[in-house]
């Protein structure tokens, strides 16, 4: 599972992980609507709860990656923004992994078993051979390597033979299955562009160039190799070289499925979705931030007190109380007749062993 996925953007994946759930965590503690009443059955409650603890955080975006969700769901606009560019992380990270991956079996699929003459020694099943005559089939009956020479073995016993007469004919063979057939380079070039069900596979098995054969002491001798240096040089050959193999071909260019590679996604090919997910979290605290805010100055205006205080009692339940998933709930002030007349207290203010005690002046 991890070859998709360069192993530099499985570590981003892991830390934007961390790094989210954290950031709801904050942010459901910060945004004023994430504080619920838990019975809502019950709207007297003295309490508010907030479902986004440390652990509900993780299962939230674990969930979502996953592509199951959970029994979570955010309730603020920040919380939802946070969420919503999450889910499309996903979305993208997930799309490209299994596209990726799917890549990576068909490439597995594709590679031949046979990588070189070393692997067709070591086997009888698929037969191989050359021309009947040539320098190919000279090469092997010369040969002094040993694994040369135990194909050679193989060849010159094999019944039926494996020599063709043509090079059509030993193609003819190998489309039919079984068949492995060694050939000179540039013949072999040919047909693979030529017909896109064959391949070639492994390296070359000897080094040769061509020539052109001039009688003893020619003259043209100088003039017509200084000509094919020059030819090489400006890249002419080249030039004929692709003319003639590659854009002659009417079917178009057949790609050698063992050339064919494919790379692990790295952060240059994914690197914007995490750019994506980071402004959307940052617009996300902005937002949380103007939810606090606006919130804190409702609040001010019914317990009659500045917005400067009234954001540092928040502030303050925020730091002392990091581990707790509950605050009391807060509720517009109460008037209670005196002596001295009307004295305003907001209810809840005074509690004592859990109950909540009403006070006189």
């Amino acid at each position: 599972f991890h070859p998709p996925l360069d192993t530099q953007v499985w570590i981003y994946v892991i830390a934007v992980y961390l790094c989210v759930s954290f950031m709801m965590f904050v942010i459901a503690r910060f945004t004023p609507y994430e504080w619920c009443n838990p019975h809502p059955c019950d709207p007297n409650t003295d309490t508010v709860e907030n479902q986004f603890s440390v652990l509900n955080s993780l299962w939230f975006t674990i969930g979502a990656f996953m592509q199951q969700g959970c029994e979570i769901a955010p309730r603020a606009v920040s919380t939802r923004m946070v969420a919503g560019c999450w889910w499309f992380f996903t979305l993208i990270i997930i799309s490209s992994y299994t596209a990726n991956l799917a890549a990576f079996l068909t490439i597995e699929k594709m590679v031949s078993p046979i990588q070189g003459a070393e692997d067709l020694a070591k086997q009888t099943d698929i037969k191989y051979g050359t021309l009947g005559s040539g320098s190919t089939k000279a090469f092997f009956e010369r040969s002094k390597f040993p694994t040369y020479q135990r194909m050679w073995s193989f060849m010159k016993t094999a019944t039926p033979s494996v020599f063709v007469a043509g090079n059509k004919e030993g193609e003819g063979r190998v489309l039919n299955g079984d068949y492995a057939y060694f050939a000179e380079s540039s013949t072999i070039e040919y047909m693979v562009e030529r017909n896109c069900d064959l391949m070639q596979v492994g390296q070359w098995l000897d080094s040769k160039g061509y020539g052109i054969g001039l009688p003893q002491d020619s003259p043209y001798r100088d003039k017509i190799s200084s000509i094919i240096l020059k030819l090489q040089e400006d890249q002419t050959i080249q030039k004929f070289y692709n003319t003639w193999w590659k854009e002659k071909n009417k079917d178009g260019e057949c790609i050698d499925s063992t050339k064919k590679q494919t790379n692990a996604l790295t952060i240059k090919n994914v690197g914007g979705i995490f750019v994506v997910l980071i402004a959307g979290t940052m617009a996300g605290v902005v937002v949380a931030f103007f939810e606090f805010l606006w919130k804190a100055r409702k609040n001010a205006k019914e317990d009659k007190q500045s917005l400067c205080s009234e954001i540092g009692e928040e502030l303050r339940f925020a730091v002392r109380c990091f581990d707790s998933s509950s605050k009391p709930v807060h509720r517009k002030p109460s008037y209670d007749v005196t002596d001295n007349g009307l004295q305003s207290m907001p209810l809840n203010s005074y509690k004592n062993n859990g109950r909540n005690d009403i006070g006189f002046n």
